[in-house]
């Protein structure tokens, strides 16, 4: 069974935020300055299977390339400058680094689109490897039902999110089915009928993406459990909880 020790309150979005290149070592690097305890960062593969850390399905946002990831060789897409220098990191770079460092890792699994599966099964079959000794510090989550679902198949002691923009209203019944741990969704649309059914059952809601403390601190009068941000240094003070 996954572990059922509480999750943390604050998670330094895709690495760094917006203070340092997104999903790259760096980022992780500096969460871990600003005091935050917990990272998260997306996963898909690459032309060759390798499991990395980039958002988009293409290139062109985050990185001097072009074209897609997925159809990208290792050997191309690791000579890309990611910004400043860095260079898009391996799954097993930012397991070993988030290790060292002592952070949760929150592991969004993101396939391109036509490589759902493949993409599931080869970061989750990692995701056991990597972190087969420190279970409770990691968290697999995926908007892809099926990705959650293989993960309770495949790694059923790490911990499970299902993604939500709008969470629909049979999601207790998903989570309960996939033995998911959280529930994340946006911010702006989370309601408080969802954050009851969810505090009735010992489930932690964690929202995306919140930047303002004003903001912050109305989630969590309303019930939210924790919190995604970009703006690591107006939360540095309180990132430790």
């Amino acid at each position: 069974m996954p572990s059922s020790s509480p999750l943390l309150r604050w998670i330094a979005h895709r690495g760094g935020g917006s203070l340092a290149p997104e999903n790259t070592l760096a980022g992780i690097r500096l969460a871990a300055r600003l005091g935050f305890r917990a990272v998260e960062f997306d996963v898909m593969l690459s032309a060759d299977g390798t499991p990395v850390l980039i958002h988009d399905e293409t290139l062109e946002r985050t990185t001097d390339g072009r074209g897609r990831v997925c159809e990208t060789s290792d050997t191309a897409l690791f000579a890309l400058d990611a910004g400043n220098g860095e260079r898009i990191p391996r799954l097993v770079d930012a397991a070993r680094l988030c290790r060292e460092l002592g952070l949760l890792a929150n592991v969004e699994i993101k396939p391109a689109a036509g490589h759902e599966v493949v993409t599931a099964e080869t970061v989750i079959r990692l995701a056991g490897e990597l972190w087969r000794t420190a279970p409770d510090q990691v968290l697999l989550s995926s908007f892809v039902p099926e990705a959650i679902v293989m993960a309770r198949d495949l790694a059923p002691d790490l911990r499970r999110g299902m993604l939500y923009e709008t969470v629909p209203g049979d999601w207790l019944d998903f989570c309960r089915r996939v033995g998911a741990t959280a529930l994340h969704c946006d911010a702006t649309q989370v309601d408080d009928a969802v954050l009851r059914e969810a505090a009735a059952h010992d489930i932690p809601v964690l929202c995306y993406t919140v930047d303002v403390p004003e903001i912050a601190a109305d989630l969590l009068r309303r019930g939210v459990a924790g919190f995604f941000t970009d703006r690591l240094d107006r939360f540095a003070s309180q990132a430790g909880a």
